[in-house]
Parts: structure tokens; sequence; C-alpha cells
């Protein structure tokens, strides 16, 4: 049986959650990586990526590879009303995984805003899904169809919510450079400080004790600070 006292067999008891008591501090200085990039739509026009992604091309429904046609029917559709799925670009290989509001049959939302929509084509699901890749905002719009499984989309620049990003980035930025000013100032502070040499009023008062200590004829250790008698530090009693 374990002893209590054996540190191996408390070690053993501790819960996970206790693990995070022993990490390591974190650095105190800290710059989160930016969600996006400062000129999201240069980036959307130029990168060979983006480019190829942005035409019209043959997606597929990539979820659940192993199972049987008819259940991956229904579950394809199934995620569809939940507000997720997963796609792949043919052509490139590019894997997606697609957020997006769940399906309402219509109710309180138009047509047109509607990013899961069954009842726009017989026999398809049309999708719209928006999210950040490769620091740039962007919106996946296509069509899938319910029985093959496959169907064409793309990738548009979202520049609604691009400019949405550009302003926390800028927010961010602004942030980390307030922090940036404010540590310089202390380190100058601190190294000004340095440069002035010891405090001459310390020294003063220093000056002072060590005088006052002369004239009584000892030192300021072995000496009360009220009345100058000397302290008799672990001498014995005399013998009565």
């Amino acid at each position: 049986m374990l002893s209590m006292n054996d540190p191996s067999a408390l070690a053993g008891m501790l819960p996970f959650d206790s693990i995070g008591l022993y990490e390591q501090p974190k650095p105190r200085f800290i710059f989160k990586m930016p969600r996006v990039v400062p000129d999201q739509k240069a980036k959307f026009e130029s990168d060979e990526l983006f480019r190829r992604l942005s035409r019209e091309s043959e997606v597929r429904y990539t979820g659940f590879r192993d199972r049987p046609q008819e259940e991956r029917q229904v579950r394809f559709q199934n995620g569809c009303r939940e507000g997720h799925t997963e796609i792949a670009f043919i052509a490139t290989g590019t894997n997606i995984q697609l957020v997006f509001s769940p399906s309402t049959n219509g109710y309180h939302i138009s047509s047109a805003a509607r990013e899961c929509d069954f009842d726009k084509e017989h026999g398809k699901v049309h999708l719209r899904s928006h999210f950040i890749m490769n620091g740039v905002c962007v919106r996946w719009r296509g069509w899938i169809d319910l029985e093959r499984l496959d169907g064409v989309g793309c990738l548009e620049f979202d520049e609604d919510r691009a400019m949405i990003e550009d302003s926390m980035l800028r927010d961010q930025i602004e942030r980390y450079n307030q922090r940036l000013r404010d540590f310089e100032e202390k380190r100058r502070a601190y190294s000004g400080q340095q440069d002035r040499g010891p405090d001459p009023d310390l020294d003063l008062r220093m000056s002072g004790l060590q005088n006052a200590a002369n004239h009584h004829g000892g030192s300021p250790a072995t000496r009360c600070p009220q009345r100058g008698v000397p302290l008799q530090v672990g001498l014995p009693h005399p013998p009565l």
C-alpha cells in the first residue's frame, strides 16, 4: 500500500487540471498574431491560389467517405441544417470546412440573405460561408447536388468583413506600438537613474551614523539607537 508521505503516490493522485499550476510563466510582453494581412484585396487578386479558387469550378462533399452513398446523403443534409459541411475543390484538391447559418426553412429570412437554401433550386442546396483564409476575408458561394453530393462553387473577396478586420488590425497595431513606447520610456528612465550613480542623501545619512558611532566609542550595529547604551549580546549573568 502506498503511503501518503510518498511523493510518487501524491503525484499520481493529482488531477489533470493541476498540471497548469506548474506551467512556465508566460512573458509579459506578447504580440498576438494578426488575423489578416495589411492589404487583403491586393493579396486576393495577386495570389495564385486565390486566383484559381475564385473561378467557378467543380466541388465535392468530402465527409464520411467510408460510408454508403445513402448514408452520406443523409449526413450531408443533416450537417447543412446544423450549419456546417466539408467540401473540396477537385481541380486543386483544396479542402475547406464551411460554417454558415443553419437552414430555417425560409422563416423570417429572405431568400437573398439565406446562407443555406434548400428551396432555391429543386434537388440542390445553395450555400454561402464567410471565413478567413491565409489572412484574407473570403466568402464561399456555390451549390451541391443532394444526390450526387457534388456541385459548383468559388471563392469571393468579402469586402465588408475585410473592412472590419482591417479596423481591428489597426487597433491592435496601435496598442502594440503604445506598449513599445511605454517600454522604451521606462527603459530610458531606468538607464538615467543608473547613470546618476549612488544617492548622495543616502551617503550623507550613512556618514552621520558612522560619526555618531565613533563619538560614543562603538559601531552602529552594537549600540542602542535611542540612548547610545552599548548592547550586551550573549553575555552570561554574573554569579549570585
